[in-house]
């Protein structure tokens, strides 16, 4: 079927749905009507559990064989904040002074309506006569626990029977222009609540209590005192960072019962998250004996090394921009964390400057050249074979 998607059109209309996580308020209806006219096959499936609520999921794809080229991301947003403070309404998807504004502007609505416009592009030219599939994995719930989203579409995709073969992420990874940057690959992050225990006492009489305080300043010295690495060729050094550090101690003149600290640690790939565990706990076995501590790993330091398919992003950005964008993998965590173990990944979309912030906006322009892009990757994605 003919259908030509125009991006900026689909961007306003997907703003439109206050798809604030894990709501979806009809974002991913819309991406279904959408895709059903291209003349993809939709499939939509709801995941919950006890912890965390229901998230509506969308997998689309178009064609039966291989290689399957998808593209990920996600409908859900992050909360507006005061909606006084913003100048325009966060869910109007109004155009001003050439940029599209709105909650998920960035933050990847225009990504998504960008690559839906570049898959129309491309069938309107190709019709079926491409070698492969084309498919698109939607989430509600990347914003967040990140639980009942890509995670679980994985696993079901797997059972189903369905691979992808390679996948671009849509996050914003340019820093401040499009085209400069390329994700790769993302660090890891563990965090860690650490408690440790004392006795009680007066302030005055401290050979009758036992005082936390001083210990857990002695751990945080072991972990902080030397770089726990250098970096590698494709990451930066690792990163602990202690987020806090409190007693709940109002008076002046009680030796506290108990301390807590807790910390993230932002890791490369030449860690494991089990393996940076041990390394914490060894450092609180040295100082003390009575604590507890609690590991949350939110992802695995993961990297898609430089090759076919960092270079088909990279040829289609210097056809479509003239710049020669850096492959990096500096960041936060994405849902590329998911899809690693799947396939090969990479990430690119717009600008990040307005992610998350009031006034969210897109450049009119970048969500074309964007569509360009994509466009250009499955050209030569789906080239002739030699």
């Amino acid at each position: 079927m003919t259908v030509k998607v125009d991006p900026v059109d689909l961007a306003q209309r997907l703003i439109r749905c206050k798809s604030v996580t894990p709501s979806d308020d009809g974002a991913l209806n819309l991406l279904q009507e959408v895709l059903e006219q291209i003349g993809f096959v939709c499939y939509r499936r709801t995941f919950e559990d006890t912890d965390s609520p229901p998230v509506d999921n969308l997998y689309a794809r178009l064609g039966i064989h291989e290689p399957n080229f998808c593209f990920a991301g996600h409908t859900d947003v992050v909360p507006i904040g005061n909606p006084d403070q913003w100048t325009v309404d966060p869910f109007g998807g109004e155009i001003k002074n050439g940029k599209v504004y709105g909650r998920g502007a960035t933050d990847m609505k225009s990504a998504i309506a960008s690559f839906v416009a570049a898959v129309s592009e491309f069938t309107c030219e190709r019709g079926n006569n491409f070698c492969g599939s084309l498919s698109l994995l939607i989430t509600g719930d990347e914003e967040g626990p990140s639980i009942n989203g890509t995670r679980k579409m994985l696993k079901w995709m797997k059972d189903s029977g369905e691979i992808i073969n390679d996948c671009i992420v849509g996050e914003p990874t340019n820093p401040n222009n499009l085209g400069e940057m390329i994700k790769i690959g993302r660090r890891g992050s563990l965090s860690g609540w650490l408690t440790v225990f004392g006795t009680q006492g007066h302030a005055a009489y401290p050979h009758l209590a036992n005082n936390p305080i001083p210990r857990i300043l002695k751990i945080a010295t072991l972990m902080m005192e030397e770089p726990i690495d250098n970096g590698t060729e494709h990451f930066q050094p690792t990163s602990l960072q202690i987020t806090s550090i409190d007693v709940g101690n109002k008076a002046t003149n009680v030796i506290p019962s108990e301390g807590r600290l807790t910390f993230n640690i932002r890791f490369n790939d030449k860690h494991t998250g089990k393996s940076l565990m041990d390394w914490v706990r060894r450092r609180c076995e040295k100082t003390c004996k009575n604590f507890d501590l609690k590991f949350q790993l939110s992802g695995e330091a993961f990297l898609t090394p430089p090759g076919k398919l960092s270079d088909l992003i990279t040829a289609a950005v210097q056809k479509v921009m003239g710049k020669n964008p850096e492959l990096s993998t500096t960041g936060g965590t994405s849902d590329a964390r998911f899809i690693k173990d799947f396939c090969d990944v990479a990430e690119f979309g717009l600008v990040s400057q307005t992610m998350h912030k009031l006034d969210e906006c897109a450049k009119i322009e970048d969500i074309h050249y964007l569509s360009e892009i994509y466009k250009n990757v499955l050209d030569g994605y789906f080239s002739p074979r030699p």
